[in-house]
């Protein structure tokens, strides 16, 4: 299976970066990963509703543009649905069965997605209740991903 990770901004931080090279390289001996990044839209240091939903929206087309045919896309919002490890890597193994050859893993910016974007996914899912750095959140959901192949494939690294 093909795994796109399409991201609105950049990683800033080494640290990150590096945590992310390491979960592409361990996802390398189950699936083809890709990391796709676009640029946020500019806001102002203390934008209006209507700033941000532009933006959103703005982001949201762009990233509907990179989506490939007949991919199974997951947004990550706030309203998504939590998954455990075992649920979350069953639906991932449902979703190649089901002939989907690529999975596509959207990240928003630190304000979101659009609406229409989020609409337009097959699933929403939320990495949790509490609230982390958004640029964590990359690193995170490639932790999981690879958490779910080795539980797919019988591996011991989920405990």
């Amino acid at each position: 299976m093909n795994i796109i990770l399409l991201c609105v901004g950049k990683l800033k931080e080494n640290y990150l970066k590096e945590a992310c090279k390491e979960y592409e390289k361990r996802l390398s001996a189950f699936c083809r990963i890709t990391v796709e990044e676009i640029e946020a839209e500019r806001l102002s240091d203390d934008p209006s509703e209507t700033e941000v939903a532009l933006a959103l929206e703005k982001e949201g087309q762009k990233l509907i543009k990179k989506l490939p045919a007949g991919a199974y896309i997951y947004t990550l919002c706030i309203e998504g649905e939590q998954k455990n490890s075992t649920e979350f890597a069953e639906q991932l193994e449902k979703a190649a069965l089901s002939g989907f050859g690529t999975a596509v893993f959207i990240i928003g910016s630190s304000y979101g997605l659009s609406e229409k974007l989020k609409i337009s996914s097959h699933r929403k899912l939320s990495m949790s209740k509490m609230t982390f750095p958004h640029q964590l959140a990359r690193v995170m959901l490639m932790e999981q991903i690879y958490r779910a192949y080795t539980i797919i494939n019988n591996r011991r690294y989920h405990k």
